[in-house]
């Protein structure tokens, strides 16, 4: 016959929720696995003696990182999807029925917060990779990434506009007194206001919404407002050893000598020395290739296209400073002038006497204006990155950057929360950023203890098939793989 199921509510019931979360949980793995009581004493200076208890920080950095593991971007979007959920519930310690933080307090709590308390739940869950032994250490990649900030470009206003605010203000003033004393004033018909706006640039225009946000484009792409994300990455597991923000003008030249010694120093703290640093042509620069020499590290850069390794044909002469063309001619010394990059020497050679010259048609430094020779200052730390990228291993590197760096970054933008930031300001975004690198290594770690044990049993399964092992030494061996997997769930 058929069924069918009528409802009828319970009075009472017997319920725990700890009984209904799976043991392959990962919010119950995380519960744990992961000591969060370090926050107490790190958090401590921000709330005074006396008023209402605030939300647990232990509960809040839990629901941070839940919201960066679902993808979601919105308070509002966390604390309803953990209403819902179980499993989450079970993570952060609250029952069924008992009522949750409002939305804006994850807000507030995240703003009163300092910087340093996300970095150390950051460093602390990489001390963690460390301890099991999933980081290397030795050879790290660096690459960059844009992050959408909670601006819009509509929200640009020119800069000299706050610089006269005070004399606008004043002139509303004195209109308003002169119009209640009976005056009535005219004011002239302004026929700049219906000029077209000029296009904005961040050298001329600033968000109200964040000023701390800058506008960038992405090649293929629309102008918009962002952030610019720096990962470092361990090429030996691809796990995130160093997250920094920067605002979107600047380049990944100049960001990474300030990040370098930070990454080093993280992972000197855990016992790591890191000896190569790989990344791609954008970090080259000559700041940057001279602070990976002052670590004592060894660098896999491409060099700028536009840098010359030699000219055939021409000498340098240290002593006169000058270089000598195949015909004998002397290109003198005339200066140093800024580039985008950096700083460039040129040297020159007349164009009366290159007018002359048998061989100006096939000449590569001949211009208009005579034979010009730019060279690039510090040329010889570019010469030495030359030299290296013509190795195989360095060849081997770039294509195994490309493999490692890449990945991580597009998983913390599509499948955790990074792709756009709800949050202003360059401390908020660097916050942000800090805890989804903190959920993305929380998942390689969670899938280095699974994927131990599978090898583990691969290695038992072919020894067993040669005939290497006898019975007893399987059983023993299957129960010191799982013995600690076991005692921990019991």
């Amino acid at each position: 016959m058929q069924g069918r199921k009528v409802y009828q509510e319970k009075l009472f019931i017997n319920f725990q929720l700890s009984d209904q979360v799976p043991v392959d949980n990962v919010y119950r793995h995380l519960k744990e696995k992961l000591d969060f009581s370090f926050l107490y004493s790190l958090t401590k200076k921000y709330y005074g003696q006396e008023g209402q208890k605030s939300i647990d920080p232990v509960v809040f950095m839990k629901l941070m990182l839940a919201g960066y593991l679902e993808n979601l971007n919105s308070d509002r979007r966390i604390i309803n999807m953990t209403r819902m959920r179980m499993d989450i519930l079970y993570f952060i310690g609250y029952d069924l029925g008992e009522q949750l933080p409002w939305h804006s307090t994850l807000s507030r709590t995240r703003q009163l917060y300092g910087q340093e308390v996300f970095m150390e739940l950051f460093k602390r869950v990489l001390k963690q990779c460390i301890d099991k032994g999933m980081v290397s250490g030795r050879r790290q990649a660096v690459d960059s990434v844009y992050i959408k900030a909670n601006a819009s470009l509509d929200s640009m206003v020119e800069r000299e506009i706050l610089s006269d605010a005070e004399a606008f203000s004043a002139e509303l003033s004195q209109q308003e007194e002169e119009s209640t004393n009976g005056v009535k004033l005219e004011r002239p018909r302004d026929y700049d206001e219906l000029k077209p706006k000029k296009n904005p640039s961040n050298k001329t225009h600033y968000s109200t919404s964040d000023p701390d946000a800058r506008m960038s484009v992405k090649p293929g792409k629309a102008a918009a407002m962002n952030y610019l994300g720096q990962i470092g990455v361990d090429m030996a597991s691809h796990v995130i050893t160093h997250v920094e923000v920067f605002r979107a003008d600047k380049r990944d030249q100049q960001c990474l000598p300030e990040l370098l010694p930070k990454l080093v120093e993280t992972l000197k703290g855990n016992g790591l020395q890191v000896q190569e640093v790989v990344a791609d042509a954008g970090y080259s620069s000559l700041p940057a290739l001279k602070a990976i020499e002052d670590q004592g590290l060894t660098g896999y850069i491409p060099n700028n296209h536009k840098f010359i390794y030699q000219r055939d044909g021409f000498i340098y002469q240290a002593n006169e400073n000058q270089y000598v063309c195949p015909r004998g001619g002397s290109l003198t010394y005339r200066g140093t002038h800024p580039t985008a990059t950096g700083y460039k020497h040129v040297y020159k050679l007349s164009k009366l006497v290159c007018r002359e010259c048998s061989m100006k048609n096939e000449c590569p430094v001949m211009t208009v204006n005579g034979g010009i020779i730019n060279e690039i200052v510090g040329k010889h730390y570019y010469d030495r990155m030359h030299e290296r990228m013509q190795t195989r291993k360095a060849k081997i590197l770039m294509k195994k950057r490309q493999s490692t760096v890449e990945p991580v970054i597009g998983t913390l933008v599509t499948y955790l929360g990074m792709k756009k930031v709800g949050c202003k300001g360059l401390v908020g975004v660097n916050k942000c950023l800090a805890v989804a690198a903190t959920a993305y290594n929380l998942k390689k770690m969670l899938k280095y203890g699974s994927r131990k044990i599978l090898n583990q049993a691969q290695v038992l399964k072919g020894n067993l098939k040669k005939g290497w092992i006898t019975s007893l030494s399987l059983i023993l061996m299957v129960y010191s793989i799982y013995r600690p997997y076991v005692k921990s769930y019991n």
